[in-house]
């Protein structure tokens, strides 16, 4: 087995704690079945976001989704001049024996702009 970074974004259309929370467990949610993702492979999940995100940690929604024993770190993004607005970036170390042309990344929502080669996983 490796340790795999496995990728995704998504982006929000309002700072909110229901808006950053669904919007994140559609993205861990679209990672994991694309990939064949389980908890118990997963070394840990680094979540960043923009700054205009502040009512909720997106690191909640993998909790919400039953993922009680992953380690979880949360950031701010960098605010880069024309970056997307209201992103939420995921870096997922997973333990596979998936090769890494194998990986299926997914950009949803706004966040297509930022990967359009792994927009939906692809």
């Amino acid at each position: 087995m490796m340790l795999r970074g496995l990728r995704g974004a998504t982006t929000v259309d309002e700072n909110s704690a229901e808006a950053i929370l669904d919007a994140t467990r559609e993205l861990l949610v679209a990672m994991i079945e694309a990939n064949g993702v389980r908890e118990n492979e997963v070394a840990s999940i680094f979540f960043s976001s923009t700054s205009d995100l502040t009512a909720a940690f997106p690191a909640g929604a993998a909790r919400d989704i039953g993922w009680q024993t992953v380690a979880l770190m949360g950031t701010q993004e960098l605010d880069v001049p024309h970056g997307p607005d209201r992103c939420i970036r995921v870096l997922m170390h997973w333990n596979t024996v998936k090769g890494i042309t194998s990986l299926r990344h997914c950009f949803l929502h706004g966040a297509k702009v930022l990967r359009p080669d792994w927009a939906d996983g692809k």
